[in-house]
């Protein structure tokens, strides 16, 4: 990014950053943006192991909660005072939670936000940094990172609006992990090795 994208970004509002975004994502459903920190974040378009992983966590999460769902799609508002816009690979809340909130919804009621690691330059900055810190902020309970360059599960959870989630739980990729309340779901994730590129 040039410094005078920075700067325009650093200026731009979420009113006008929910607009372009809408716009993009009309004009090429592949484009999506994220607006965290004051910064415009393109996500960019995954794999099929990406999405292999993410279809079977929605079938994890179907079988042990029915009364949930697993969103790919759903976009959060995150940041204190509602600054950033953050498009998860998943959202985990109750059935029906999101009808009528639009693209971009509050966070109350979200029981975790997943993410899994794309092969670009930056996944670190924006899976292991900006996004943790964003949903402690927001109060979502748990933060499921799928970290594929790392072959490991990291469970994060014990939000703090202050210093992030402070009990961040590592197993490696063919562990069993358990997801804290109020997730209270146990992968095996034996099956997720496959998908590694």
């Amino acid at each position: 990014m040039t410094v005078m994208a920075e700067r325009a970004s650093s200026q731009l509002s979420v009113d006008m950053f929910e607009r372009i975004a809408d716009f993009a994502e009309r004009e090429d459903e592949t484009v999506r943006f994220e607006f965290i920190d004051g910064r415009i974040g393109l996500r960019k378009s995954t794999n099929g192991n990406h999405g292999a992983i993410t279809m079977w966590l929605i079938r994890q999460c179907m079988r042990a909660r029915p009364e949930l769902d697993l969103n790919p799609l759903q976009g959060l508002k995150v940041e204190a005072y509602r600054k950033g816009r953050a498009r998860p690979d998943g959202v985990l809340a109750p059935v029906d939670h999101f009808v009528g909130q639009g693209d971009w919804a509050d966070p109350r009621g979200v029981l975790m936000a997943v993410e899994i690691t794309s092969y670009d330059s930056d996944t670190h900055r924006r899976d292991r940094v900006e996004k943790p810190r964003a949903y402690a902020e927001a109060g979502i309970p748990v933060y499921l990172l799928i970290d594929r360059d790392n072959l490991s599960i990291l469970v994060h959870s014990d939000p703090d609006l202050e210093d992030g989630y402070r009990d961040i739980h590592v197993v490696r990729l063919g562990g069993k992990v358990a997801l804290p309340d109020p997730v209270g779901i146990e992968l095996d994730t034996e099956e997720l090795k496959q998908y590694v590129d």
